[in-house]
């Protein structure tokens, strides 16, 4: 059995297919971890959720930002983007299952990798948040995603503020700054003060603002976290930290890691996408 951490898919389908091809992936004998933003940009985001679908408990997928918007859309609380490429997903034969099965994956995963605990979120941790605490509260907004007061919810989700963590925070205030921390975040001061502006590479921080990760009192530093999100960056891997988005929608790769839970090795195999477009 082998098991694969794999970056921004983003709607690229053919280039999916591509890396499993590569891996040799069995979803009776291997699985898969997704780090999220599963569509939109690419050209093919129902491709992805239904090949991601049929693989059953094979594929362990996270929501990203992308995804969160194309569940707002499909409430009807939000208009798309001018970039948005999600009209395959909205006007698909079989939305209802798709749009099903995405509302129930997850916010966070956590496993045990050797000695060393592995965190998964799209984007980031805050720094005051342990590793339960993170699957803790990646769970209240799992709950509200796929509840009854989700319209609610996708209505509130979008903004910068509150931008730091706060016990205090209830309601929907708390529900965002969840979400922005584990979908968006990448510079945050070193109270935990986010910032979503820059989408600059790791070196690229504005004043005051260090990569998220970077944070020296981060309650996370001990543990291995991999996350998305970050296509300026790219992948890094070092003792603490795995990022996985190499830019595929963007005219770069898809990227996978092999690794094990026994201990730390692993393997990083990569695809080229077709893909040119633009970040933003």
């Amino acid at each position: 059995m082998a098991l694969y951490l794999i970056g921004d898919v983003q709607g690229c389908d053919a280039a999916l297919q591509d890396l499993l091809d590569t891996i040799d992936f069995s979803p009776s004998r291997d699985a898969l971890y997704v780090l999220g933003d599963l569509v939109n940009r690419g050209p093919d985001s129902s491709g992805v959720l239904r090949r991601l679908m049929a693989y059953g408990d094979a594929a362990h997928c996270l929501l990203g930002n992308h995804d969160l918007h194309l569940l707002a859309l499909a409430q009807g609380v939000r208009k798309p983007n001018r970039k948005d490429t999600l009209a395959c997903v909205l006007d698909a034969p079989d939305r209802s299952a798709l749009l099903h099965w995405l509302r129930h994956q997850k916010m966070a995963m956590l496993l045990h990798r050797g000695d060393t605990p592995l965190l998964m979120v799209h984007a980031g941790v805050l720094p005051g948040w342990t590793a339960s605490q993170t699957i803790a509260l990646a769970h209240e907004v799992e709950t509200v995603v796929k509840g009854p007061r989700s319209a609610e919810f996708f209505t509130a989700m979008y903004g910068n503020m509150p931008n730091q963590w706060s016990e205090t925070l209830t309601g929907m205030d708390r529900l965002r700054v969840i979400v922005n921390a584990l979908t968006r975040l990448r510079f945050c001061t070193p109270v935990g003060e986010m910032e979503f502006e820059s989408k600059e590479g790791a070196g690229g921080a504005p004043q005051g603002y260090v990569p998220w990760f970077d944070v020296a009192s981060r309650k996370t530093a001990r543990i291995d976290v991999a996350f998305g999100h970050w296509s300026t960056m790219g992948w890094l891997a070092r003792s603490d930290v795995i990022s996985m988005d190499t830019g595929c929608v963007w005219g770069g790769s898809l990227s996978a890691l092999r690794f094990n839970l026994q201990d730390t090795t692993q393997e990083l195999i990569q695809v080229a996408c077709a893909m040119s477009q633009q970040p933003g």
